[in-house]
């Protein structure tokens, strides 16, 4: 649902980009309760972690692929909101400026849409769902995944409402052609969320916010990291994502091309021009390790001080 250059207007991409800044502020105030000294290694493990996940195009239907967003999941795993807002925020920054994924014009758009309007409504619809089935530890996963297919639904809802009112397609068109592709999206995002919550609950306790075990070591998870990154990304669907066939199906598809904003980087498009699927992996790789490296650096900035 990564928005590019060229499907928003000015107004709009300046709209969105104030508030996603000031929103961003706000994250990075409202986050010091949920970072210390051993939960900034948690914050950096989850931003790699979601970043080679989102390299992982998943077939849906009719052509379409998606892949998972992870707001739901980031807000969860670090127990807060707010550091699950900078988790995906700093994924998607990542991404535009050296792959060249999303928009940089459109960068506002997508933190707001991705990094606070799915986010919230995960946590939102996570919290509510939990207490509703009884407020066990154990239904976390089942009332996660039902969020977070939601909340992918309402984050392509507001990116729809953005889309129309830069002009680029009618609201009665595009919010439907959205709506329906990304609800089956959802249901790829709500399995993943809940099937990596269970294996958390049951492997990894120690990732999980409220639990008292000590931080169990970084091998399983790096490992996993890796070879998400490096290996399951070259199995990628080639589909076209939500957005994309959206664009297809109404016409809009070139304004992507009228208007590019590319950071010179030798990793766009997840490659490295000559080195073919090598170069995907060690994009997904360099990728994954610069996303722990910008989230582990912002932990140990804005935590408490008597962290």
């Amino acid at each position: 649902m990564h928005i590019p250059d060229g499907f928003v207007s000015i107004p709009v991409a300046g709209a969105t980009g104030i508030a996603s800044a000031a929103a961003l502020l706000i994250a990075l105030r409202r986050s010091q309760d949920a970072f210390g000294v051993r939960r900034a290694p948690v914050l950096g493990l989850t931003t790699a972690f979601i970043f080679a996940a989102q390299m992982v195009n998943f077939p849906v239907a009719g052509g379409t692929s998606g892949h998972l967003l992870g707001g739901t999941l980031a807000a969860v795993i670090l127990g807060s909101p707010w550091a699950g807002a900078l988790c995906i925020a700093t994924v998607l920054i990542i991404q535009a400026v050296l792959f060249a994924d999303g928009g940089i014009t459109a960068l506002g758009a997508n933190i707001l849409n991705m990094a606070f309007i799915g986010v919230w409504v995960g946590w939102g619809l996570t919290q509510t769902l939990q207490r509703l089935l009884g407020g066990s530890k154990q239904r976390l996963p089942l009332a996660a995944g039902i969020a977070a297919g939601i909340s992918v639904v309402v984050a392509a809802i507001a990116c729809a409402l953005e889309l129309a009112l830069s002009g680029t397609a009618s609201i009665a068109v595009v919010l439907p052609a959205m709506t329906g592709t990304h609800i089956l999206i959802g249901i790829g995002e709500g399995l993943i969320t809940g099937s990596v919550l269970v294996y958390l609950a049951r492997q990894r306790p120690d990732l999980l916010p409220g639990e008292q075990q000590q931080f169990r070591g970084w091998s399983v998870p790096v490992v996993s990291i890796f070879l998400v990154a490096g290996v399951l990304s070259l199995f990628a669907s080639a589909w076209p994502d939500g957005l994309e066939r959206v664009a297809e199906n109404l016409g809009f598809i070139n304004l992507s091309e009228k208007v590019r904003v590319i950071v010179p980087t030798p990793l766009a498009d997840y490659g490295i021009q000559g080195l073919g699927t090598i170069g995907t992996s060690i994009a997904g790789l360099v990728g994954a390790a610069v996303c722990f490296a910008v989230a582990f650096g912002i932990a140990k900035v804005v935590r408490p001080n008597n962290a």
